[in-house]
């Protein structure tokens, strides 16, 4: 009965998942934070949404206590707090891109039971475009947190390159979030955003023009293994190593396109080879992702690896290694991430 219980809470969060994916896509949460108590009708107002649906939405909301309600007033409020996590998205605690995700890898349910009998793959591309958005907001929130501010210092003299001007290479970027960051820190240098996916290298380019940055950034659709260029200072592979069915040849390009003092940095899932060391909520969110997504995906390139996000160090350094990467290091780690400093 206490297993009953247990599953029965994570089949109530996964049905609130959805209402929560709503809430993010109609604005329903941006609308409430800082409006202090509304009624569902003010709210309806303010959303363009129609109130009993809006009503329903907000008993959910209520049930999860992610809203507040008072009864006397029959008034609803998002405390600031939450909304942090539920309706800015400039926050490092934004967590709708998650719930964005969900909703659309349920859709390749299909595709996944076919794969895990044939041993086929499920592309990236197969799947349906709110996924690429919700991958690219979901990983956003913890790059604008910590990737200039933590992780590039972390890494033996790169912080003095980029400022003085260095050419970077950021491979499997998606729509740009990492790559854009640092070129609004670094000004003096210039970076090259490669992704084989070219609906997210259109978003990438879209987002690199408003931001008035396309004097010092490009994307091009390229492979992992055949991005032009260099010799680059810096190669990122931001938490994409792992999808790709050959990350060794990966890590063997950008071995040879590599400035002799370059460095890679190399951006992981805090995540264990070992399942015991995965029972946790973040282990569990990310060895669940990485089934239904990240595997598949490797599977889908054919490639003499399909490694998962929870390979582990030794895995990924040993690859590293033989490519060529012989000098391996592990500069911070975060309750989500791994950041390793590898050279020749």
């Amino acid at each position: 009965m206490e297993f009953l219980g247990r599953v029965v809470t994570d089949s109530g969060a996964a049905f609130a998942g959805l209402s929560t994916s709503l809430g993010g896509r109609l604005g329903l949460y941006a609308a409430m934070a800082g409006a202090g108590p509304l009624t569902s009708l003010q709210l309806a107002d303010r959303t363009g949404l129609i109130e009993r649906y809006v009503r329903e939405w907000l008993a959910a909301q209520v049930a999860g206590e992610y809203v507040r309600y008072d009864p006397d007033g029959d008034t609803y409020l998002l405390p600031d707090e939450h909304a942090t996590v539920l309706a800015d998205p400039a926050s490092p605690a934004y967590a709708i891109g998650s719930f964005t995700m969900l909703q659309a890898l349920y859709r390749s349910e299909e595709a996944l039971m076919a794969a895990f009998r044939t041993g086929e793959g499920v592309g990236w591309e197969q799947h349906v475009p709110e996924l690429f958005e919700g991958v690219a907001t979901f990983f956003r929130p913890g790059y604008v947190a910590s990737l200039v501010a933590e992780w590039l210092p972390a890494l033996n003299g790169v912080v003095a390159k980029l400022e003085a001007g260095a050419l970077v290479a950021d491979v499997g970027c998606g729509y740009g979030y990492s790559t854009l960051l640092m070129a609004q820190a670094f000004p003096n240098s210039r970076f090259r955003g490669f992704d084989f996916h070219g609906p997210s290298i259109e978003a990438a380019r879209r987002m690199a023009a408003e931001q008035g940055l396309s004097d010092r950034v490009t994307f091009e659709v390229a492979t992992a293994q055949g991005f032009l260029g260099g010799p680059y200072q810096l190669i990122t592979f931001f938490d994409c190593l792992h999808d790709l069915g050959d990350p060794g040849g990966a890590l063997r390009h950008a071995e040879e396109v590599l400035a002799e003092d370059g460095t890679c940095m190399i951006v992981e899932p805090n995540t264990s080879a070992n399942p015991l060391d995965n029972i946790n909520p973040v282990g569990r969110a990310f060895t669940a992702t990485s089934a239904t997504l990240c595997l598949p995906s490797a599977m889908a390139q054919e490639g003499p690896h399909a490694l998962g996000n929870h390979a582990g160090e030794e895995v990924m350094r040993t690859i590293a290694v033989e490519a060529g990467l012989r000098t391996w290091k592990l500069a911070v780690e975060t309750v989500t991430n791994r950041v390793y400093d590898v050279k020749r």
